[in-house]
């Protein structure tokens, strides 16, 4: 993603931030089972969330004991986040980007981002992760995207006619299988500052109706900057494929990639 792309797009969550909050579905439990796993953090780690939007994953770490200091660009975003964890005294949510974030001489057991990585300058994120952690301390990246195992939903094939009139078509359909989706291996142990642990895929699904689907659809980025008769257009598409469907629901599969390494001395 270019860099002056990448700046609009990631401030784009921010005037959604309630929508988000609602349409986003939760992560699965066996991630967190496996980050903890992996880790060994005890209750009591410090950690650092980079863009913790609404507090999702935050509250699944805070649940494991962990004292928090939870970083969110935008400002209505945070306020969210700060509602959703207000039950726990040890997270704090400071509203700023990572990069002009002072850390002051505070060190942490974990830097963690959850569908955040991503919209970080990659010049400077893993340089800055590494000057934020204790020696031997962990950098866990998580993200969810759209997966299409060989059972995927026929529905995501039937709506790609609508993307096409609209001049949003994928590049490539099928896209390929989740066990082929490219990992960040190479990317972490290039940067020279940490050590890759271990790489764990969950494959994982979620029913929709027509209404709830478009509105985790209008929680991404790339939905949200069209213009509004484009997603009108997609909208009256979606509701009458569903419509026709048993049951009117759909079913739209996620991989979730968790990274952990651990920085090097």
């Amino acid at each position: 993603m270019a860099r002056p792309d990448r700046e609009v797009r990631r401030w784009t969550f921010d005037r959604h931030a309630e929508l988000y909050d609602r349409g986003r579905p939760p992560y699965p439990d066996a991630i967190f089972e496996d980050l903890f796993a992996l880790t060994g953090l005890p209750a009591g780690a410090a950690v650092l969330e980079i863009g913790c939007g609404p507090g999702r994953a935050s509250r699944r770490l805070a649940a494991k004991g962990c004292r928090l200091t939870c970083l969110e660009l935008g400002p209505h975003m945070a306020e969210v986040a700060r509602r959703n964890l207000a039950a726990f005294p040890d997270v704090q949510v400071v509203t700023g980007a990572f990069e002009a974030w002072d850390p002051r001489d505070a060190r942490f057991d974990m830097v963690f981002a959850a569908s955040s990585w991503h919209w970080l300058d990659p010049d400077t994120r893993f340089t800055k992760a590494a000057r934020v952690l204790r020696p031997g301390a962990f950098l866990a990246m998580l993200g969810a995207s759209h997966a299409f195992p060989p059972d995927f939903d026929p529905f995501f094939t039937e709506i790609q006619a609508c993307y096409r009139d609209l001049g949003e078509a994928r590049s490539a359909w099928p896209p390929p299988p989740p066990e082929q989706g490219p990992d960040r291996r190479a990317e972490i142990e290039g940067s020279g500052l940490f050590t890759v642990i271990d790489i764990k895929r969950y494959l994982w699904a979620v029913d929709y109706s027509a209404d709830a689907y478009i509105a985790e659809l209008n929680t991404h980025s790339g939905h949200i900057v069209w213009p509004e008769w484009k997603r009108d257009r997609l909208h009256e598409e979606i509701r009458r494929l569903v419509a026709l469907r048993p049951g009117g629901r759909i079913r739209k599969h996620y991989l979730s990639l968790l990274h952990v390494s651990r920085r090097r001395p």
